[in-house]
């Protein structure tokens, strides 16, 4: 499955944005800020993070080896809001939010896999036999270029033209000429997975603003039962294919990596799991 999103983005935001991930990774780098403790390191440790992720690096997976801690902690230096914003339980719950949502989309787990489906995430870095080249020619904005495929690369399954495009322009890369990059590069990879975390795009606001509870519906939300929850990530990630279908298996693993996440964390998983009752965007 790959991360879906309308192509409506502001040029402005996504300049700034780029600004800062070039100080935030002058940072990383500089002897200075050898000192520095990145925030998300306190509330997810190295050995937590390997619990969580126990498979992650078996040879069963195409990933192994991808997805290191260090990548991960690198990365979110890049948006000090996320797992930042809030009371302790809040910052843990959209932690754990997001560690679900990128399980599910690299998941290697299956029913009867050793210590459960949900200890499978990681597993995969690119999208294996996908249906297209994930290329919208339509968008004029974002264009493809020859021989480029678009597919899901990443935790989130970075997918399509029109979201490979800004989130080159927020990160430093040529996402369109060069997309196979997030499938290369570690830290570039959680970046995607946390731009696409961290961003609104057309009508849909962003995941993190949901999580941290600063999703205020408009009167289209309201009417399409759009609520704040993990159901609503959900929806903004995936709410074409998943959304408004009862007992959906693809939201229900979401949920499961999120219920034993967040149990991990212990943290409470919030209200509105799925969204088989919400219209997707």
């Amino acid at each position: 499955m790959t991360a879906m999103a309308v192509s409506s983005y502001s040029l402005p935001f996504f300049f700034l944005l780029s600004i800062f991930c070039l100080v935030c990774c002058f940072r990383s780098t500089d002897a200075r800020y050898k000192a520095y403790v990145n925030p998300i390191s306190m509330l997810i440790s190295e050995d937590l993070y390997k619990s969580i992720f126990l498979h992650k690096d078996d040879n069963a997976c195409p990933a192994k080896g991808f997805y290191p801690y260090d990548a991960f902690i690198t990365a979110t230096e890049c948006f000090p809001k996320f797992a930042s914003t809030g009371c302790l339980d809040t910052r843990k719950r959209e932690l754990a939010a997001f560690l679900a949502q990128i399980s599910h989309e690299t998941t290697g787990g299956w029913a009867t896999a050793p210590d459960g489906p949900y200890a499978w995430g990681l597993c995969f870095k690119e999208e294996v036999n996908p249906s297209s080249n994930y290329c919208d020619s339509t968008n004029i904005e974002w264009p493809c270029y020859p021989n480029k495929t678009y597919k899901g690369r990443g935790p989130i399954q970075l997918s399509w033209n029109y979201n490979y495009g800004p989130a080159g322009v927020a990160l430093g890369f040529d996402g369109l000429r060069e997309p196979e990059l997030v499938a290369n590069r570690s830290d570039l990879a959680f970046k995607t997975a946390l731009w696409f975390w961290m961003t609104p795009r057309g009508d849909k606001p962003s995941c993190h603003d949901v999580m941290v509870g600063r999703f205020k519906p408009s009167k289209a939300d309201l009417a399409a039962n759009r609520t704040a929850g993990f159901g609503l990530v959900t929806n903004i990630i995936n709410g074409g294919l998943e959304c408004g279908i009862p007992n959906d298996p693809r939201v229900n693993d979401r949920i499961g990596y999120y219920k034993r996440y967040a149990q991990l964390f212990n943290v409470d998983v919030g209200p509105n799991l799925d969204c088989s009752n919400q219209m997707h965007y």
